[in-house]
């Protein structure tokens, strides 16, 4: 299965390997560089079914640290045009982009707050810091949160005309999104806090400006963290229910990982330690999920396909170390993979 082509919407993905979105923290000024050219268009070489390129703010003030991606201007869309425009011309991978805010995670550098002189003030749903020695951020005023709704929109527009495939709003890992989502990072009493329909309120307002714009040609996933791993927080059983809303709201893939929004949260790493969440997800809501988090070889993500835990397989550490990791595990089982005709001579 790991080779079998799947499709979302009209678009079709050659195998099940997955480039998953990681910060490389090496742009100027949100627009990438040559690095960002030869870093995704080599995984394209590697035979990966689709490349997710790392998590791009669609405001300034969205980006985890200053040498983050961003994509609110036309200058950053062009730069990630010619990503785009090479992955097409030279390979058979698709490319997506996953567009997110930091909210109060923001304005970092080196895993820690900058002060206000050398970064930016944080925003959230509530005031209330991601550590208790950081600075209080700016909790959203309802226009505020109407404007970043079209900020997402916006950027989501100039990720298609850039030539992108596909699309991830980033909901997870303790970023502006999840906090809406958390009972323990919003407390607010509006339409935006409060109840399970209040909290996912946010995303579900993104998901529909978003798919406004797309067509069939052009699949939406979102990336969620599964559970937060703390007490009356956000917890497996309310990510099946948001998987439920958001299969009807025109989703295509629950992208499933883990964690980040509570602080010295206590967390068991094992190989593949947030498949069960996929899993459940997948079984519970019927919509498709990725599984992601240390699958390290074929073998476990083809266990993990079979088991229908899954139906596509995101690969990050591991794609880092070999950018030929789709290609080199095809060879092994004389699957059927793009292989570049420049390196004919290369095959086995």
């Amino acid at each position: 299965m790991l080779y079998s082509p799947i499709k979302f919407r009209n678009l079709e993905i050659k195998n099940r390997w997955v480039m998953s979105p990681m910060c490389m923290y090496s742009c100027e000024n949100g627009v990438a560089t040559d690095f960002h050219y030869v870093h995704y268009g080599s995984r394209a070489q590697g035979g990966t079914g689709l490349i997710m390129v790392e998590a791009t703010g669609v405001v300034p003030e969205g980006r985890i640290t200053h040498k983050c991606m961003g994509i609110w201007n036309d200058e950053q869309a062009q730069s990630l045009k010619k990503i785009v425009d090479f992955v097409h011309q030279n390979s058979e991978s698709k490319i997506g982009i996953q567009l997110a805010h930091a909210g109060r995670k923001a304005s970092t550098w080196n895993g820690r707050q900058l002060p206000l002189e050398e970064g930016w003030e944080t925003v959230a749903p509530s005031g209330i810091p991601y550590h208790e020695e950081e600075r209080i951020p700016h909790e959203l005023t309802l226009n505020e949160i109407k404007s970043l709704i079209k900020s997402f929109k916006e950027a989501a527009k100039r990720s298609l005309d850039a030539g992108f495939d596909l699309f991830e709003i980033h909901a997870a890992h303790g970023y502006l999104i999840h906090q809406f989502l958390s009972p323990l990072s919003n407390v607010r009493t509006d339409e935006y806090g409060g109840s399970f329909e209040n909290r996912i309120r946010f995303l579900v307002e993104i998901v529909e400006a978003v798919n406004e714009l797309l067509d069939e040609n052009h699949p939406l996933f979102v990336r969620i963290s599964g559970t937060e791993y703390a007490e009356n927080g956000w917890d497996l059983i309310e990510s099946v229910k948001l998987a439920e809303v958001l299969k009807n709201k025109n989703v295509d893939l629950i992208d499933v990982s883990s964690g980040g929004n509570i602080h010295g949260a206590k967390i068991t790493l094992f190989d593949g330690y947030q498949v069960p969440l996929s899993a459940e997800i997948k079984k519970q809501s019927g919509i498709k999920t990725g599984a992601v988090g240390l699958i390290k070889t074929a073998e476990q993500a083809e266990e993990i396909l079979e088991k229908e835990e899954a139906d596509l397989i995101l690969v990050a550490r591991e794609i880092l170390r070999n950018p030929y990791l789709a290609i080199q595990n095809s060879f092994k089982t004389k699957e059927n993979c793009f292989f570049p005709h420049q390196y004919e001579r290369a095959r086995p």
